[in-house]
Order: structure tokens, then sequence, then C-alpha cells
């Protein structure tokens, strides 16, 4: 407990401790001159006097006679009773504030105790707000690390969710709770180099714990993962591939077709035929409305012959995609890029020659109810 009340008391504002002393000394100067030329004492005697009179203790030893005697001995009382006064109301009073700090804070850490597991997101900015959002959509447990005051007190904190005001970037707390507990750090703060520096200082410490990082600019992508960042996430670059296929958006054609594994060249070399690109392929699970997604982003042949002759040379490669697309049913679907509606037109009739065509620019929703259909016959 001794421990605990001199960090505290170490802890108070300077601010107001200085301007105490400062007025205290002041005081003090002042009861020494006053005694010595007002009350006529001796120097020993004025600093007896002026602690003694500051302090309401009056021994009664030295009496003031005179009517500015009286004036000064009433003064200094009266500024030495309101001046300790305010000090002492200004150290109880940040005490006080200290020890229910202190108290809230032996709380959260019993709450981050008592979870089984959780996500530690470092910084609560526009980013982090999405992120906790889907973290508590999932019923994650999610310690929050923020240093703005008031965006701590605007979070609602419940069993699974713990706030703590402080910089990430200081003091070695991160680094204690991203222990064997600890799904994943991701670190959504705005600064590049805030992250890359949080990075550093957990790895050190936790080689194994997962990282994820924003990145704010480009070129520091390759820093934070030499870092130790598992994975990094430039909003920027989303931002770009957003604003691209809402762009290209009435220039997309999803296909949802039916074949087995040995068409898949033949399929690829139509669509490269047109001069429309790949962009990924869904592979619809029977009745699940989510697919697996592939990303291709390719529109040149040379890379399908690349791809084809790595099958013919990996038997295990090529038996797991075969066996992806039994899992399937044959039934996935291809988003393709291309140039105008004309092109896909003339895409999709080469297409039908070779295969079955389920539907053009289905929903999940849809596919999955056609799949469902199938496990049912």
């Amino acid at each position: 407990m001794r421990k605990i009340t001199l960090k505290l008391l170490t802890r108070l504002p300077t601010k107001y401790g200085v301007t105490g002393l400062i007025l205290i000394i002041f005081l003090f100067i002042y009861g020494i001159v006053g005694s010595y030329f007002i009350m006529g004492l001796n120097i020993i005697d004025s600093i007896y006097y002026a602690v003694i009179t500051m302090a309401t203790v009056g021994y009664g030893d030295y009496t003031p006679h005179t009517g500015i005697e009286k004036i000064f001995a009433t003064t200094l009382a009266l500024a030495g009773v309101a001046l300790l006064a305010y000090v002492f109301n200004i150290l109880l009073t940040n005490f006080q504030e200290r020890m229910t700090e202190y108290s809230k804070g032996a709380r959260k850490m019993k709450a981050i105790n008592d979870m089984d597991d959780y996500y530690i997101l470092c910084g609560f900015g526009r980013v982090g707000k999405v992120v906790f959002k889907e973290l508590t959509q999932r019923n994650q447990n999610v310690i929050i690390i923020e240093k703005d005051e008031n965006i701590c007190q605007s979070i609602e904190e419940c069993e699974s969710v713990v706030v703590i005001q402080e910089d990430a970037t200081e003091g070695d707390l991160i680094t204690k709770l991203a222990g064997d507990k600890c799904n994943s750090v991701i670190i959504s703060i705005g600064d590049d180099v805030s992250n890359l520096f949080i990075v550093l200082t957990i790895r050190e410490q936790n080689p194994d714990v997962w990282i994820v990082s924003r990145a704010s600019k480009i070129e520091n992508i390759s820093r934070l993962r030499k870092a130790g960042a598992n994975k990094i996430v430039s909003p920027e670059i989303i931002g770009g591939q957003d604003l691209y296929f809402e762009s290209t958006r009435p220039h997309l054609l999803r296909i949802t077709t039916k074949h087995t594994f040995d068409k898949i060249f033949d399929e690829f070399e139509i669509i490269a035929k047109h001069g429309c690109t790949l962009e990924n392929i869904d592979y619809h699970i029977p009745g699940i409305e989510t697919p697996l997604t592939r990303e291709i982003k390719t529109k040149d042949p040379v890379d399908g012959k690349k791809y084809q002759n790595y099958l013919n040379t990996h038997d295990d490669q090529r038996h797991a995609i075969d066996n992806l697309y039994k899992s399937t049913n044959n039934i996935h679907s291809h988003l393709i890029s291309g140039p105008d509606k004309t092109t896909f037109d003339k895409l999709v009739e080469d297409l039908e020659k070779i295969e079955d065509i389920i539907g053009i620019n289905l929903s999940n929703e849809e596919i999955a109810e056609i799949t469902r259909k199938e496990i049912k016959e």
C-alpha cells in the first residue's frame, strides 16, 4: 500500500503543485520581511513567527500591539489558512482521482484475466471502428487501446469489451497482453511510424502472436512486413480496388457454369480470345451461400498455359483442384471484365458451345438455392 501511495503521489499534476509551492514561498517571504520590519524581530524569530502564524498555531510568545502589527498578523494568518487549504485540497482531490483510476485499472485487468481469449485493437479511428464492429458482431472479446480520452469515454464497455486509455507506443502493456490468450493484434492507427514501432515492440517479446497492421502508405508495406507484421492491409489499395470495380461494374459479367475439370483451359482460351480478363472464380459448395473465391486477374493465354503445365507436372495439385470441382458438383462462377456488352454476348455464345451455363449475374443466394435442389435430387 505504501508503494502504491508513493506512486500515486509522484504522478500528481505538476502544474498545481508548482503553483501552490510558489505561493507558499511568496507568503513565507512576506511573513519573514513583515516580522523583521513591522514586528521588529530578529531574523531567526522572524522565521519562527512567520511559520507559526501561517500555520495558525499562535503560541502567544509574540503578540502584535500596534494597528499595523495586527493587520500584518491577520493577513498572514488568513493567507496561510487559505493557501494551506488550497494545497491540501489539490493533494487530496488528485490522490482520490488517482485511487479511482487505479481501482478502474484493477477491474479492467481482472476482466481481461477472466477472458478465455481476445483480440487487441490498437487505435479507434475510422478504420478501428469498422474492425470493432466486425469483431463484436461475431461475439469476440476485444481489448481496445486508445490514447484519446474522449474516444475512450465514448466506447461502451462490457464483459467482452475492455477499453484502455494508453498510448500503445509507450510502456510494455501491449506486449504483456499479446500472450497466449491473444488471438491477434490489430493495429489500425493512421500513422505508419507508430504502427511500425508497435509491431517491432510486440514482435520482440511475442514471436508467435499474429499481427495485422494498417499501412496508410503503400511504400511502408514492405517495412511493416520486415518488422514482423503477418498481414498488412492498405486502405489506399482496397479503396483503389473498390473504385475500379465500381467504375467497371457496367462491364463486369458473372457467369455461373457447370463443367468438369478438363474444360478449364478451353474455357480460359475463349475468355482470353475475346480480350476479357478473368478476375476471379467462385466455387459454390452445395447448400452454402458464401462461395470459395480464387483471385485470378489475368487475360493472358500464356498464364493459362503455365498453369496447365504446372498441373501436368504436379499430380498432387492436379488431384486437389479436381477434388475441388467434384466437391462443388462442378458448379462455379467466373467474374469477367470486358470492354462492352457486345463482347460479353459473343463470349457467352462461345462458352455455351463447350459447357452448361446455369445463369448470368446470379446472386450467391440464388446459386445456393440451385445447389440445395441438387442435394435433394
